[in-house]
Order: C-alpha cells, then structure tokens, then sequence
C-alpha cells in the first residue's frame, strides 16, 4: 500500500468535497487508515487550521460487532468546525448530513501512553457540555470501517451548549437525554454501559493515540460517543436535545 499516495487521493476528495474514492475500499488496514487520517490532519494544520480535540466513535460493543470492529474508533476535531448552541447551517452545504448527541469533555492536564484508566481520566476532565456532532455521509463505507476512518469518521462539525462541571460521583446512568426535532420528541435516553462510558473513551483514545506518538493535550475537547442513535438532517430541521444534569443544546438546518 502506497500510504503517499492514498494521502494525496482522500486529500484531494476532502478539499473538492466530493465523495471518497471507491478504488481504495478494501485494500488497507485499521492502522493504515489511522496513519492517512492522521497525515490528513497534519495537511489541515499546515494550512492555519488548529487542532481543537477528538472525537470516539463506536463506543457501544453491539454497534462496534454491527461494524465488524473489536474497539471504539477515533477521528480529529478542527477549531473551525466548532459551534455554539443555537448554530444555523445551510443544509445545502452539507453532504447527507446526520447528527449524535453526545457531550463533549475538556481536558485540563496531558493525557497520553497505554496505561491510562478511567480514574486518570475523570481526574483530567474540567467541563462538560451537551453537544451535538455533525456528520457527513461521504462515501459508501458499508462493510469497510477503514476506509471511513480515512474520511475522519464522518466528522463535519460540533455544537456545545453551556459548560459545567462533571460532578464527582457521576456515571452514565446518571444522565438522561430527550431529543426533539422540530419540537417533537423522538427519543428519550438513559445512559449506561451498554452505550459505552465516556471516561472510558477518553481513556481508550489516550492509549490509541499513543500507538501514533500523539496524545491529549491539555485543552482539548473530546466528543466522547453517541447517547442514541444518529439521526438525519432534513432541510429546515430545528433540532434540541437536553441532557440532564447538563443543560441543552440546540442547531438549526435551513
């Protein structure tokens, strides 16, 4: 595998924003495609633009068998994809835009090696913010995960409603999620487990990074998985979901 080569290919897809290459799918491994995402966003950096954080994917064990994956996957978040609560976008702008509700974790203190725990990670985390990651379907990547996560993970965008602290005994069953679009409800969430915990992937992509000689700097936002499921972006959608104890956050599409 030419790793060059494959870099300068989804480099040149992302900066048309057109879908991805459909030759490549297929022909690389995990690793691979973390080393061309990664080279991706050392192109995006050289550039002007700043690396605001990361974002988990996968967190839940039945989606991660559903995508034939054994661990969470990890993408990049760029400052300028950053919004707050209340963000319009142009749906025309966007390729078959989705959205996760997730809250959004800021770290205070260096994390990085293998051996970080779920205790060290609580221990970094200075704010929590209900958010919403906005995602792009821009590729057929059924059956290849690596290839998607050349593409960043669908990572678009992110919106983070107003910061708080994460209280000191708090778990995931301690959080609920009401998501309404268009002010109608159509989910309502409680967190657990079985949806994956944040800190734990805030721990998991400290050791994955390492694995590239990267790490958590302090400041860094991390997008820490989907409390439900993704749900598509029609034109005109308003979309809210407020998570208890945390507070709402909300996004427009016209």
């Amino acid at each position: 595998m030419d790793i060059e080569a494959l870099v300068e290919s989804i480099w040149q897809h992302t900066l048309r924003r057109s879908y991805f290459p459909a030759e490549w799918k297929g022909r690389m491994t995990i690793e691979q495609a973390y080393r061309v995402q990664l080279a991706i966003l050392d192109r995006w950096v050289a550039r002007g633009e700043r690396l605001a954080g990361w974002k988990v994917g996968l967190t839940a064990p039945v989606i991660q068998k559903q995508f034939g994956m054994h661990e969470p996957v990890m993408g990049f978040l760029l400052e300028s994809g950053h919004r707050d609560s209340g963000a319009g976008f142009r749906h025309g702008e966007l390729i078959e835009p989705g959205y996760e509700n997730e809250l959004c974790l800021t770290v205070g203190a260096r994390l990085e090696g293998a051996d970080v725990t779920r205790a060290q990670a609580r221990g970094a985390i200075t704010a929590v913010q209900p958010a919403f990651e906005i995602i792009e379907g821009r590729g057929d990547f059924r059956g290849d995960p690596s290839l998607a996560l050349t593409d960043n993970a669908q990572q678009k965008a992110f919106v983070t409603g107003a910061a708080s602290p994460l209280p000191a005994a708090w778990e995931p069953a301690s959080t609920t999620v009401e998501v309404l679009i268009n002010g109608r409800q159509v989910d309502h969430a409680v967190g657990s487990e079985e949806t994956g915990h944040p800190l734990d992937a805030v721990a998991w992509l400290a050791k994955k990074l390492a694995e590239f000689g990267r790490r958590i700097e302090p400041g860094h936002r991390i997008m820490s998985g989907s409390f439900t499921r993704q749900y598509p972006l029609a034109r005109g959608d308003r979309i809210e979901t407020r998570f208890t104890p945390f507070g709402v956050v909300r996004a427009s599409f016209d």
